[in-house]
């Protein structure tokens, strides 16, 4: 999965829970102008900036070994 496909997953989901950006930013102590940018696929978010955005969207982060 790649950044963009990240921040695809991450709007969508949420959409889904008609969460503004404004408050998941809030929400997730993550800057507006970051959450954007991770949502567009033009940011370079940390490992912990992505772990607070999908703690409060109830995601979790995986890693599996390609195939």
């Amino acid at each position: 999965m790649n950044l963009v496909q990240v921040g695809e997953t991450i709007k969508q989901r949420r959409q889904r829970l008609n969460i503004r950006q404004n408050d998941l930013a809030e929400l997730s102590e993550v800057g507006l102008r970051t959450l954007i940018a991770i949502e567009n696929g033009t940011g370079n978010p940390s490992f912990e900036t992505l772990t607070k955005i999908v703690d409060v969207l109830g995601l979790e982060l995986t890693l599996t070994i390609k195939s």
